[in-house]
């Protein structure tokens, strides 16, 4: 017999927006205001060198290993270093990137009418992400989203990333919510899957990019309208 949940917490990026598409286009654009001589750095080359230090940044930033500021400063400054680029001042293109990124409206498939569906079964809905809050708040406005989630609990102002127990603890409590009757729902298996199993609460992975982590915890869903099969509807 299928749980009832009655809370569903989504994460954001990658679950409902689509962060790789989006971040590409709002790189492309900074890009081409920035770095003028694009015929000799391709931008995909930029991208990805760009995507590899944000990645590894963002570890240690979630780890208390570095701050916000630089975070943002060192994710350009190590790809100009890395690719030879002068000139450019990298707080000025992270705060550029950070103003057109929130910007992009694309979501991951499925997401309108299952949020949707979900609102009309009156589930309470609610976001718990990582990231900073400037930039998290305007992405669900600007794509339309916002008014779906009674909450939105971001890590920076909860001043604990997921996948720490402190953020799913505070989501739970200020939700007023059971956690026998919630869901986290994410597309990242350390930070969502295995920090709301670690608190004790139910959680589906969205797999969406094929990553082959272990059956026996969460259960897992390849599209998000799958959702649909592991919730009891109210």
């Amino acid at each position: 017999m299928k749980k009832k949940y009655k809370h569903l917490f989504f994460d954001l990026d990658n679950t409902l927006w689509d962060f790789e598409k989006n971040s590409n286009l709002a790189m492309q654009e900074v890009f081409r205001r920035f770095y003028v001589p694009s015929d000799k750095i391709d931008f995909n080359v930029f991208f990805r060198c760009y995507s590899t230090h944000n990645h590894l940044l963002w570890e240690s930033y979630r780890n208390k290993g570095i701050t916000k500021k630089e975070l943002t400063r060192k994710r350009f400054q190590n790809t100009f270093d890395d690719l030879g680029i002068k000139g450019i001042d990298a707080e000025e293109m992270n705060a550029d990137y950070l103003e057109e990124m929130p910007k992009q409206e694309k979501l991951v498939d499925g997401v309108p009418e299952v949020l949707d569906y979900l609102r009309k079964k009156r589930y309470q809905l609610f976001i718990i992400t990582n990231g900073f809050k400037e930039v998290q708040y305007k992405k669900l406005v600007n794509t339309g989203i916002a008014g779906y989630f009674v909450k939105i609990f971001v890590s920076e102002d909860v001043k604990a990333p997921k996948p720490s127990t402190a953020i799913f603890e505070y989501a739970i409590k200020s939700s007023n919510a059971r956690k026998s009757q919630s869901l986290m729902v994410g597309d990242d298996w350390e930070t969502d899957i295995m920090g709301a199993q670690k608190y004790g609460i139910d959680s589906a992975y969205l797999n969406n990019s094929g990553y082959k982590g272990k059956a026996d915890i969460g259960d897992q869903i390849y599209l998000l309208v799958n959702l649909y099969d592991l919730i009891k509807i109210l």
